[in-house]
């Protein structure tokens, strides 16, 4: 097959030194590829330009195979910097590259995959203003592989508002999913509902822990931050938040105590560190340079575990239903030397039921049994000796640590120093609690650093399922594009299922959305309520007709939002007269508009670049422009009135009694009549009023006995259903994955 014109493509462009050799190459390279994707797909890859949002575990092995397919003009955008955790799976990333940005890394190390293509790589935050509705219009497809659900539902809403078709994937260890989302005709990432992040109030982790998780936070997101990172204005406000909730008042001026002596303690321990850190060379020797450095974190110690406790347990009324915590004595504590090992170890509970007593652990944290020193060192379990030593160590060598740095310390779950601290704190704060069971490090690890466990063959599959969806987005093969679901439940790898139709009650993809070229320093709200929103789209509006105000209703009352944030309702207009930037609807801002009637979906007014000279030269006495494509303002769909709701579920079916049938089984003649015969023989008396004539017509299957639709046989219901379930089993051609 001849592949003429196909690499035809600006992005080969800048090789041109090499001359026809390149471009040899590069037809060599895509031969195969042009060759079983035809030579119209092939070129659309070949021109599309694609946005990979997101270049960790999917985002690399996604990057590959885009480079490595055909696609010649990609722009991939990341936050995060390479952590040691990342090398057993992001394997565009090796040693050398740890700290370094991982967008600019996977770019570099992708160019050495194919060098024909042209890849830009940005190292920033993909909510900036610079990349707003004009920087998202410009691309055929975005790619997400982001691993948080903020910045998913932000490219989610991006992409809504430009009309760029998305492709959202994400993976939890063997799991994963590929959804591919065509704006305002199939369902977004928003339609459904997401699992928030799980929180914590603040007393629970402050005064009353009751799990291993809720002292590691503590520890990690408190202590930590009390003794080594910057001043935490927000905890005044933190506090105040939980009184107003209804906390204990006489908890909340505990711990407002408890925070103004940790700055006293802090500073202490800051400057014995400080006065002894000429004499060490490096950060493993604070804890050996002096007695006076010992004493201080012996102080961190008693304020933390002992005196705030004994501060606790005077509170008796915090008590009564709990147990009550046992304050710890530092030099009690070193002379603990048994490990309690966890209830799940078969052979701890073996060796105690023999009689062999408990292990016994040496210094240093390393346990001297044979059995326990098996273990991998950062999962064995270590004695309250163990514990409090590795707490001295590890708070003197951050300590020293925060003495030498001009800038405050941040936890990193890869920095030994920082997981030791928090592993020792948090077992500490267990046991003067009796929380049972103590975490090892790899444990606190894991917990304290929110990490998902991550799959590399799982990011692998999913990374190539986006490829081929991406394919058939292109192709405006909406028809072929599935959602599809790794997981094992269902007894398969993949289920793959058609997307589902919008929401009518998204608050994302129902909404309208527009871009708004303005220079919001000479523009009022006033001004873009009356002259945008309000006026008729043959003035340069929004609104239907001539009429104004979406031609139906001349005086809707409005109300305008900037996120959350209330600047304009019918009873509130002390902003009307002011400018777009004194409400801080700025360049990637949103200006929302919601009906009070709750009669129209709600316009999203998307802050703009200033409009260009010629944009505006046509347009007396107009500083705006409305971009890209005007949307359509329509009513918003109205829930049934629950009456209308009670007839339909209340619709009946009047049948004669029919015995059950088994589905699928034939019946002669002769077993008909001898049913007919039975059934006369039941038949109701009148007097019942024909009750059991009576079946209320359902979608949920068979219940009570009555007999289900024959095989094969589904109704709309359960179709419906299997749908939005992507375990489920069925037969359809759908259950295949099509590569072409």
């Amino acid at each position: 097959m001849s592949s003429a014109g196909v690499f035809d493509h600006p992005a080969h462009a800048g090789n041109g030194a090499m001359g026809n050799g390149t471009d040899a190459a590069a037809a060599a390279r895509y031969a195969y590829a042009a060759t079983l994707l035809g030579p119209e797909t092939f070129q659309r890859m070949q021109t599309a330009k694609i946005l990979v949002v997101g270049a960790g575990g999917i985002g690399c092995e996604l990057l590959k195979n885009l480079v490595l397919a055909g696609f010649s003009n990609i722009e991939i955008i990341d936050l995060d910097t390479i952590d040691l955790s990342n090398l057993n799976r992001q394997f565009l990333f090796q040693k050398q590259h740890i700290k370094q940005p991982k967008s600019l890394v996977a770019r570099a190390t992708a160019l050495q995959f194919n060098p024909h293509v042209s890849i830009v790589a940005h190292h920033a935050n993909i909510k900036e203003p610079r990349f707003g509705a004009a920087y998202f219009r410009q691309f055929d497809v975005v790619l997400n592989a982001l691993d948080n659900i903020d910045a998913r539902r932000w490219v989610n809403r991006m992409c809504i508002a430009t009309g760029v078709p998305l492709v959202e994937s994400g993976t939890t260890g063997f799991i994963g999913q590929v959804q591919p989302i065509n704006p305002s005709k199939s369902s977004c990432y928003d339609c459904e509902s997401k699992e928030t992040p799980k929180t914590f109030p603040v007393c629970t982790i402050r005064s009353t822990p009751s799990t291993p998780i809720h002292c590691i936070v503590w520890a990690k997101s408190w202590l930590f931050v009390q003794l080594f990172g910057a001043d935490d204005e927000s905890e005044d406000e933190e506090l105040d938040k939980a009184l107003q909730e209804g906390e204990n008042k006489d908890e909340i001026a505990a711990l407002r105590n408890e925070a103004a002596e940790m700055r006293a303690i802090r500073k202490e321990l800051i400057d014995a560190v400080s006065k002894a850190s000429t004499a060490a060379t490096r950060e493993e020797d604070a804890i050996e340079i002096s007695d006076e450095v010992r004493a201080a974190v012996r102080r961190v110690f008693d304020k933390v575990f002992k005196q705030d406790t004994e501060r606790l347990l005077r509170m008796e009324s915090m008590w009564t239903h709990r147990e009550k915590p046992i304050p710890l004595d530092f030099e009690q504590a070193k002379l603990q030397t048994e490990v309690v090992a966890p209830a799940a170890d078969p052979q701890a509970s073996a060796s105690k039921t023999n009689g062999e007593g408990s292990a016994t652990a040496s210094t240093n944290g390393q346990p001297a049994d044979g059995a326990a020193a098996s273990r991998l060192r950062d999962q064995q379990m270590l004695s309250l000796k163990d514990i409090v030593e590795l707490f001295e160590r590890s708070t003197a060598t951050l300590a020293l640590r925060a003495a030498r740095s001009e800038e405050s310390l941040s936890w990193d779950k890869d920095d030994p120093p920082a997981l030791d601290f928090v592993t020792a704190a948090s077992n500490l704060r267990s046991h003067v609690y009796s929380i049972q069971p103590q975490k090892s490090k790899f444990e606190v690890k894991q917990m304290a650093g929110n990490i998902i466990p991550a799959i590399a063959s799982t990011n692998a599959i999913v990374a190539g399922i986006l490829v081929l969806q991406a394919i058939h987005v292109l192709r405006a093969d909406w028809n072929r594009a599935k959602c599809c679901n790794l997981s094992r439940v269902s007894g398969r790898i993949v289920t793959i299922f058609t997307p589902l139709a919008p929401n009518p009650e998204c608050g994302v993809c129902a909404d309208a959305y527009v871009e708004l070229a303005v220079d919001p320093q000479s523009v009022t709200l006033r001004q873009v309520l009356a002259d945008v929103v309000r006026a008729p789209r043959a003035a340069g509006g929004l609104a239907y007709g001539s009429g104004g105000d979406f031609d139906e209703d001349l005086e809707l009352e409005l109300s305008a939002y900037e996120g959350t944030r209330l600047l304009l309702d019918p009873d509130f207009d002390d902003n009307a007269d002011k400018t777009l930037s004194d409400l801080g609807l700025t360049l990637g801002k949103t200006l929302t508009v919601v009906d009070e009637d709750n009669k129209w979906v709600s316009v999203n007014v998307l802050i703009g670049e200033v409009p260009l000279t010629a944009e505006l030269a046509d347009r007396a006495n107009q500083s705006w422009v409305l971009r890209g494509r005007i949307p359509t303002i329509g009513l918003k769909p109205q829930p049934k009135k629950q009456a209308e709701e009670d007839e339909d579920d209340q619709e009946i079916e009047v049948v004669e009694n029919v015995a059950p049938t088994i589905a699928g089984k034939k019946r002669s003649a002769a077993e008909l009549e001898e049913e007919a015969g039975a059934a006369a023989e039941t038949e109701t008396p009148a007097d019942e009023e024909g009750a059991t004539r009576k079946r209320r017509r359902t979608t949920g299957g068979p219940t009570n006995g009555e007999p289900g639709p024959a095989t094969g046989d589904t109704s709309a219901g359960e179709s419906k259903r299997a749908r939005k379930d992507p375990n489920a089993v069925g037969s359809s051609a759908d259950d295949a994955i099509e590569l072409d």
